[in-house]
Order: C-alpha cells, then structure tokens, then sequence
C-alpha cells in the first residue's frame, strides 16, 4: 500500500473507534447512567467519612451536566473497548510476518489482561487511600468531597494502576528480543525494586502513602514473575543454540557453506 492509502485507512480506523466510542457515551449516557456513576462512588461509600448517604457535593451551575458527559465518557470508552482495540490490531498486523502476529497477538492479549487487572486492583484498594486522604487533616475538619475532584482522583488512580501493571510487559518484550536475560534481571534486583518505588510515587495521583503501597507491592510482585517467565525463554533459547551446529561460531568465523546444487 502506498503513504496515501495508509493514510486513508488510518483515517477510517480512527473513524470508526470513534465513532463507536460515541455510540457507547450515548448508551451510557442515556441508559447506564446510574450503574456507573453508582459504580464509580463505591469506593467513596465504603470509606467512614461517607457516612450512610454517601453523598458527594457540586459547587458549580454546570458541574452535574460535566459529570454526566465526563461518566459517559468513561463508561463508553470501556463498553467501545472491543471495537477501538480490534480496529487499532487491524490496522497494525497487516505490516507482520506470521511469528510476529502471534507475537503481537500474545502482547495485545497479555496488555489487556495486566491492564485489567491494574484497573480492578486500583478500584479494590482505593478506599484505603481515600479513608487516608479523608482523615489525614484530623478533629475539627468537616470533608466536603467534591464530585468532579473525586471523579478526577478515581479516573486518574485507576489509569494509572493500569498503565503501571504493563511493565511485566516491557521486561519479556525485551527478553524476547535478547535485550535483557534472566540472570541480568535477577542481578540488577535492587536497583530495579527502587525504580518500582519512584516508578510507583510519580504515578500515584494522591500521593498517598497507602496508594503508593498498593501499586509498588503488586509490580515488585510482577517483576519476580518476569524473572521466572525470563528464565524459561532463556532456558529454551539455550537448548535450541545446542543443537544448532552453527551456534558456536564466534563473529569472525564463517560458517559451513555447501557449494553442490541442492537436487530439484
């Protein structure tokens, strides 16, 4: 295909990620509206400081109105997911060989799934900072939460845990492609536990000490894992070298070239 026609598919590809995403901001706008608004101050009711009404304040004429068009943005962008991420692996795969769409298949699969996962633990554990945040003033302070801060911390904390819950998939990305072994994984331990740490602390939105446990334990976790799914590549990479006759020639040696014509 030529610049033009990719440029043309492109263009319909993002049309239609857009235009499905629209579709579902009109769906939960209009039907699911509740459910997810409901859904996303869960984690704010099951603090002390919401008490049994678990209500959240608006200071502005407007604020409702952004706060609906801000839950079905969200909510659509969630329920057009299938939609946007098949058009995005469309448009790429097609530029693969067949190993490499199997790989790309097995990142795009493995990214959605630690994302996932990152989302869901970000939305289990917030209550936790929340109550922190909430309390951290002490006696004498009455906390009146504000619905468009609070979207904006809920939002921003569990994008966050998600984008942090990808790193397992840059550490076997690069073991993969021979970048990083397991031995030098293991080694570098310690100063990559302290990278977690800062990684952890620079992406937490309430930078609370609470928030900042619970994305920092659960990476550390994932990188003992990229270390045990590292050391299997490794170990298999290792016995198909061994039984490669050309895998221990050194750079500057030429390999075995047979001069007689291969039969028809």
């Amino acid at each position: 295909m030529s610049l033009a026609e990719h440029l043309y598919e492109l263009r319909y590809r993002l049309a239609v990620s857009f235009l499905a995403i629209g579709v579902g901001m009109l769906v939960v706008g209009l039907l699911l509206y509740q459910p997810v608004f409901d859904f996303l101050r869960e984690p704010y009711c099951r603090t002390e400081v919401a008490g049994k009404q678990c209500e959240l304040y608006v200071r502005d004429i407007f604020a409702q109105f952004s706060m609906r068009l801000r839950v079905a943005g969200i909510g659509g962008t969630v329920l057009a997911a299938p939609v946007w991420l098949y058009q995005l692996g469309a448009f790429i795969t097609p530029a693969l060989h067949r190993k490499e769409k199997r790989y790309a298949a097995g990142f795009l699969a493995g990214s959605t799934i630690l994302f996932g996962l990152g989302v869901t633990f970000a939305y289990l554990t917030m209550d936790k900072g929340l109550e922190f945040l909430l309390q951290v003033g002490g006696d004498g302070l009455v906390t009146l939460p504000d619905i468009t801060s609070y979207l904006s911390f809920v939002t921003l904390t569990m994008f966050a845990f998600g984008t942090a819950f990808l790193f397992p998939v840059v550490l076997v990305f690069l073991n993969l492609a021979g970048a990083l072994s397991a031995r030098r994984m293991a080694g570098m331990w310690r100063a990559m536990l302290v990278g977690i740490a800062a990684m952890s602390a620079v992406l937490t939105p309430s930078t609370d000490p609470i928030t900042f446990l619970a994305m920092a334990l659960p990476v550390m976790l994932l990188y003992v894992v990229c270390i045990g799914i590292a050391w299997l590549v490794d170990r298999v990479r290792r016995r198909r070298a061994a039984d490669d006759p050309l895998a221990g020639l050194g750079d500057d040696e030429a390999s075995y070239v047979d001069p007689r014509p291969s039969p028809l």
